[in-house]
């Protein structure tokens, strides 16, 4: 029986211990300490500064431990994750030391009761490698995620505390105290071996339901067999059939979800046949998702933890995320590895919902060095992260972490800690994928911004001139409409934006480039100079939803070369001024959501477009596709139109024929002579029975030329905004 706690904290400074305040478990010690003393909204201003003089501090946790255990009973502490290096100690004497947050720890305490019942857990100050710079450098030796020493969509905000479920349990002879299971399919994926590892002194039962309810096994077996076995499939590509388990002793029970499954990492289309010229190296290597057998598209998005506050993540905060993940026809999630390990309820739901997760390690960005106590908590780490999350059918990748290979990381396979994650993965979940890190070889991440001033070329473009195997992460941002940036500004603040200010502080500038995510420089470019910030907020959207189309519809048309199209990314732990993600925290879908969800269709038609802006009298090169992710053939005629100042004109009929399930058929190449339009805007629609696809296009007048006397009319400024330096 598990029995919840009362919970104290205080911040421990100089030595000195403060008063105690209300402490929330499963939750963040810094949280609490801001609720005590009266922190405005960490979202608000440049509330999260506030926290920097805590990153020395120690923590305290103390709680009268509450249990009620019968004659023979022992009573245990039980953590599925403290973060990140503490103490527990009962009743004054010390009887652990651990660092890591993602192991689990249980301590019978039964004899050490005898002495009272106070219970103290001591968290020490965040780890940092001596000599690194205030930034992610210094986690490069410890197993804590990165994000929280400074991201450029998270704030340098660093906390700590009991932020999994922690409780004390009280057990007898028949309490079972782990319960796993595993399978081998047959080769042709019809008959499923089953075998569940139990720890329970006593006999147990097994009982296993389909979905229908209907009662599979009933027995003290631990290993037995399913036959005609329903598979897990994806979302799109059929049901994510789950049947459920439950383990019985005489007093205890345990039960769960199990799913069947067989996954691979094919070669993408024709890689064996490069290099094809001496002297050769290896292929591009493989990538290409294949579930039961088949080869799926894999598209979806970068999942990053939905909030600052880990220890505050519920079901619900998940649930209503990745349903709209589900909702926006994505297939799959990559779990990237300067975030957390999530929380059991995400890989719950993931498996409910199909929705495919490539989990990565906690290394980012950073030469993660083989020290020996690095190694050391790594392998416990990483023991502890396979070991759970691989009991979960939607888990289809191990990585081992992102953007390793790069300059600024400077790891390479030989490195010891990737090295390890390998060895461990294969002694520990054989059958999974792995792979080093992303992007391997043949992989692409970017571009991260419309328009990319190295080379002069926009995303439509970009991606057009790239044959990558999967675009793993590329992006688009976007400016938070007012009433966002009302809840995390002053009136002053939001018509003033400007470097070193708040707007600096939630990424709008100096974040990842010197105009940051407000990407301003960007939008004159394409527009010209904008009179409002409101024009700003307009114009970015307007971007982020057309680039986004076009950079996952051009990653699917290059099927089956290309297999793998990821976002950068789907949600945000905060309120950012501008930024990427596809839902406004907490989970609000912005418009380029749904631009997104438009673009991942299973079947619909597309277009292949030249370029994004245009100037009168332009011609427009144009290709019409169907594209066709689902498992049924199809066939369409497709029409396409132009139109402009709500005149509708049609261009041209294509009759795709059949078109083979899970792939593309590419139709008529067109030039099209664009028409004069009052509001600069073009709209290209491509529609059939599969549905329509818009195209919402800039077409604007010449540099050289003189402004039309019907031209877009100017918006009268706003107080304050001829201080923006943009």
């Amino acid at each position: 029986m598990n029995f919840e706690q009362k919970w104290l904290g205080c911040c421990v400074s100089d030595g000195k211990s403060g008063e105690f305040f209300n402490a929330t478990v499963p939750g963040n010690i810094q949280a609490d300490y801001a609720a005590a003393n009266g922190f405005p909204d960490v979202n608000f201003s440049d509330t999260c500064k506030k926290f920097k003089s805590l990153e020395n501090c120690g923590w305290i946790y103390k709680s009268e431990l509450e249990y009620d255990a019968e004659e023979g009973d022992r009573v245990f502490f039980v953590t599925k994750g403290i973060d990140y290096e503490y103490d527990v100690i009962l009743n004054s004497k010390k009887i652990l030391h651990h660092t890591g947050m993602f192991s689990e720890v249980e301590i019978d305490i039964t004899d050490e009761l005898k002495n009272g019942k106070l219970l103290e857990i001591y968290i020490y100050p965040h780890p940092k490698r001596e000599g690194a710079d205030e930034c992610r450098d210094q986690a490069d030796q410890s197993c804590k995620p990165a994000v929280g020493y400074g991201w450029d969509w998270h704030p340098r905000l660093l906390v700590s505390g009991i932020w999994n479920e922690t409780y004390i349990e009280t057990r007898n002879s028949g309490t079972i105290t782990d319960c796993r299971h595993s399978y081998e399919l047959s080769q042709d994926l019809s008959t499923a071996e089953v075998c569940f590892d139990i720890k329970c002194e006593e006999d147990t039962k097994i009982e296993l339901w389909d979905m229908s309810g209907k009662l599979i096994y009933s027995g003290k077996e631990r290993r037995f067999t399913v036959e005609n076995v329903n598979l897990w499939w994806c979302n799109g590509q059929g049901t994510p059939y789950l049947y459920k388990w439950q383990v019985s002793s005489a007093s205890d029970t345990k039960c769960g979800k199990i799913g069947f499954r067989k996954i691979s990492l094919e070669m993408n289309g024709d890689s064996w046949k490069y290099p094809d010229k001496f002297p050769k190296s290896r292929s591009n290597p493989p990538i290409t998702v294949c579930l039961n057998g088949r080869n799926i598209f894999a598209k979806g998005s970068n999942w990053i933890n939905p909030e600052i506050f880990i220890g505050t993540i519920t079901r619900k905060t998940y649930e209503n995320q990745l349903r709209l993940a589900k909702d926006a026809n994505m297939n799959i999630l990559r779990c990237w590895g300067g975030a957390i390990v999530n929380k059991e309820p995400f890989f719950e739901l993931c498996d409910e919902l199909g929705l495919m997760v490539w989990q990565e390690f906690p290394l980012a960005c950073n030469n993660y060095r083989g020290t020996k106590e690095y190694l050391r908590v790594l392998k416990q780490e990483a023991i502890a992260i396979i070991k759970r999350v691989n009991q979960h059918v939607c888990h289809i990748l191990w990585c081992g972490g992102n953007e390793l290979f790069n300059c600024w990381s400077m790891m390479t396979d030989q490195s010891p800690a990737l090295r390890l994650l390998n060895k461990l993965c294969y002694e520990y979940d054989e059958n999974k994928p792995f792979i080093m890190t992303a992007p391997l070889m043949g992989m692409g991440h970017g571009p991260y911004s419309f328009s990319d001033f190295s080379t002069g070329k926009n995303v439509f473009e970009l991606f057009r001139d790239c044959s990558n195997t999967a675009y793993t992460e590329f992006g688009i941002s976007s400016i938070k409409e007012r009433k966002y940036l009302e809840k995390i500004f002053s009136e002053e603040e939001i018509n003033n934006p400007a470097p070193g200010t708040a707007w600096e502080t939630h990424h709008a500038f100096n974040a990842f480039r010197v105009n940051g995510w407000l990407c301003a420089d960007v939008i004159d470019e394409i527009f010209g100079k904008q009179d409002s910030l409101d024009d700003y907020i307009e114009k970015s959207h307007w971007l982020q939803c057309e680039g986004l189309k076009a950079s996952f519809e051009e990653a699917r048309r290059q099927k089956p070369n290309c297999s793998m199209a990821i976002n950068w990314c789907y949600n945000e732990p905060w309120i950012t001024a501008a930024g990427l993600a596809l839902l406004n925290y907490p989970d609000s879908p912005k418009k380029a959501y749904y631009a997104v969800k438009d673009a991942l269709r299973p079947v619909m038609p597309s277009l292949r477009i030249e370029n994004f802006n245009y100037t009168f009298n332009e011609v427009a090169y144009v290709e019409m596709w169907l594209l066709n992710d689902s498992t049924d053939e199809v066939s369409d005629t497709l029409s396409l139109y132009v139109e402009a100042d709500g005149e509708k004109r049609h261009i041209a009929d294509w009759n795709t024929g059949v078109v083979c399930a899970n792939t593309n058929a590419q139709g008529h190449k067109l030039r099209i002579s664009l028409p004069y339009t009052r509001e600069q805007k073009i709209i290209l629609t491509v529609e059939g029975k599969c549905g329509k696809s818009e195209y919402v296009l800039l077409l604007k007048e010449p540099k050289d030329s003189k402004p039309l006397p019907h031209a877009l009319n100017k918006k009268k400024k706003k107080k304050g905004l001829e201080k923006i330096d943009l």
